[in-house]
């Protein structure tokens, strides 16, 4: 997106038992070893996540009309609570009803979990354990296609009545784009009331975000 920079990070390294660099994201040509899945070694080699969540969250407030809240209890906007304990949490609602909503929070893992709109949280990493090879680049690209996505409005979402899978969301982006499908009994049943109520105005879609006056001027 115009004008959003990703901070520069020095990539941490980490070494095996042997001394060797761990080639992150390039571990294993084939399937990997049966002994690396549910295993994470290296988890604070996500830490670098937590400065690309501050940099999206000041780019939106200072590009966006909306109102920020920040505060470790701006995170029960999670469908479930986070895995881990919660260290910062910001809020960041647009001035229009009819953008999307949407919650980062920063956990101890270090990783960050994004709920957007009213019913969809993403996790980054999805999964830091040694089998998947998780690296952090990937995973930041991941978290500012989403957020982008949602800020430009290709962020749709839906309660589908007597389907089996009724909570669906899809995000589109300039190359691509990701959906899903959940049950209903994932989420608290107000939540699903009000989702079917606010998602009938928006049945196109959630809106672009409108950006501020300051923004504008500046031509960022």
């Amino acid at each position: 997106m115009n004008g959003y920079v990703r901070p520069a990070i020095d990539t941490p390294v980490f070494r095996d038992a042997d001394g060797e660099v761990i080639p992150y994201g390039n571990r294993w040509p084939g399937s990997p070893p049966e002994e690396t899945y549910s295993v994470d070694t290296h988890p604070e080699r996500f830490a670098p996540l937590h400065a690309v969540g501050d940099a999206l969250v000041a780019y939106l407030r200072e590009t966006f009309e909306i109102e920020v809240e920040d505060g470790v209890h701006v995170a029960e906007d999670l469908n479930s609570p986070s895995s881990f304990d919660v260290l910062r949490a910001v809020r960041l609602r647009p001035a229009d009803p009819r953008c999307a909503p949407v919650t980062f929070v920063f956990d101890a893992y270090p990783g960050l979990s994004v709920h957007s709109g009213l019913l969809f949280d993403a996790h980054y990493p999805l999964c830091g354990c040694d089998a998947c090879d998780e690296e952090w680049q990937t995973v930041a690209g991941e978290l500012e296609q989403h957020v982008f996505a949602v800020v430009t409005g290709n962020f749709r979402e839906a309660v589908v009545p007597d389907v089996e899978l009724p909570v669906q969301h899809a995000l589109t982006f300039p190359e691509g784009g990701a959906s899903g499908q959940s049950r209903a009994e994932g989420f608290p049943p107000e939540r699903l009331a009000r989702a079917r109520e606010v998602l009938g105005t928006v049945a196109d879609g959630w809106e672009p975000w409108p950006r501020s006056q300051e923004s504008l001027v500046g031509g960022a």
